[in-house]
């Protein structure tokens, strides 16, 4: 992505042309990538597909049982949603409503339209912010992190509502990872507090 925002391209013509001119590999030592390097890979590709890949997923596939998927099933239904649950709850009362007591934090409603990317509202007087809690790796890069396209507009919907931006809490746990999203909230409250006393 930075290349081809580097080339700007009108067409795919000229962005194969500047690729192929411009593109090196990463490492100590870059060199140039070619067609012929490309196609490379895509051999050594189609020889971990077709030598490793295929023959461990068959052999997996070979002793799949109607109990794994069962299992898989209620696992992923009833233990990682109270998981997730559990966290959400741990994040925001051991954590920020420890931060800011004078907020009220409610689950977001299920029947609203942004229900599905709002975990929890912050209520600032008669104004909310919205709080969606993502769980992390402890390696995960979160910095990369992009909000789809319907989150958005589910965010802007959200903000048009409640007067209030919606923040992303990533956790670990029960711990907030991404720790500047606090003084942005606290920023977020100030904001609030000023326009309600502005009335």
């Amino acid at each position: 992505m930075a290349l081809i925002r580097e080339c700007q391209p009108n067409g795919i013509e000229r962005w194969e042309q500047w690729y192929f001119e411009n593109a090196r590999t990463d490492g100590k030592t870059p060199t140039k990538i070619t067609k012929e390097s490309l196609e490379e890979l895509g051999e050594r590709l189609y020889v971990k597909i077709k030598e490793i890949v295929i023959p461990e997923w068959t052999e997996a596939f070979s002793q799949l049982t109607l109990q794994d998927c069962v299992e898989y099933i209620f696992n992923l239904t009833i233990n990682r949603t109270f998981d997730g649950f559990i966290r959400e709850k741990s994040v925001i009362e051991e954590n920020l409503a420890k931060i800011f007591p004078t907020i009220r934090f409610e689950e977001s409603d299920p029947d609203l339209d942004h229900a599905g990317d709002i975990d929890y509202l912050g209520w600032v007087g008669n104004k909310a912010f919205g709080i969606q809690i993502k769980p992390v790796t402890a390696k995960a890069n979160f910095g990369n992190y992009s909000a789809t396209e319907r989150m958005k507009a589910s965010f802007t919907a959200f903000t048009n509502k409640f007067g209030g931006q919606v923040f992303i809490v990533f956790s670990i746990d029960d711990k907030i990872k991404n720790e500047e999203v606090v003084e942005q909230i606290a920023n977020e409250i100030k904001r609030l507090n000023r326009n309600k006393s502005h009335k």
